[in-house]
């Protein structure tokens, strides 16, 4: 008879270890939603897209005008600004995978190509001087 009801507090006892595991699981993937959803709701359009080679800042143009650049930094990349986007349509890198990534467009984005050395990120206008 200890032996028998042993066995079914011992089931008991899974069954809340799962049941706290399921809630645990719910509980994480509700706060990363909610998470996804404050971080998509608050995102900022940007108003440059600045051009980062070998670290430094080498141009800054703005996403109201329509312009396709090509920038050379040991390879070349041509920037093409439409419609408010930045994107790489073209590059001399092997893997393309900065050709292929998806138009940028909010603050904090970017599009990296590493054979290159060049970077293409979203800014805001804070900061910047009429000079600029």
């Amino acid at each position: 008879m200890p032996a028998r009801l042993c066995g079914q507090i011992c089931k008991i006892m899974k069954n809340k270890k799962l049941r706290n595991d399921i809630i645990l699981i719910c509980a994480i993937l509700l706060a990363a939603a909610m998470l996804s959803l404050l971080l998509f709701a608050f995102r900022k359009e940007g108003e440059y897209v600045s051009v980062v080679q070998n670290g430094k800042e080498v141009a800054r143009y703005s996403l109201s005008e329509n312009v396709t650049v090509t920038l050379e930094n040991g390879g070349t990349n041509v920037l093409v600004i439409e419609n408010g986007y930045a994107f790489i349509s073209d590059a001399s890198c092997p893997d393309k995978i900065c050709v292929h990534h998806r138009k940028i467009h909010c603050t904090g984005e970017a599009i990296t190509c590493l054979p290159n050395k060049t970077v293409i990120k979203i800014v805001s206008g804070e900061g910047v001087d009429a000079v600029s």
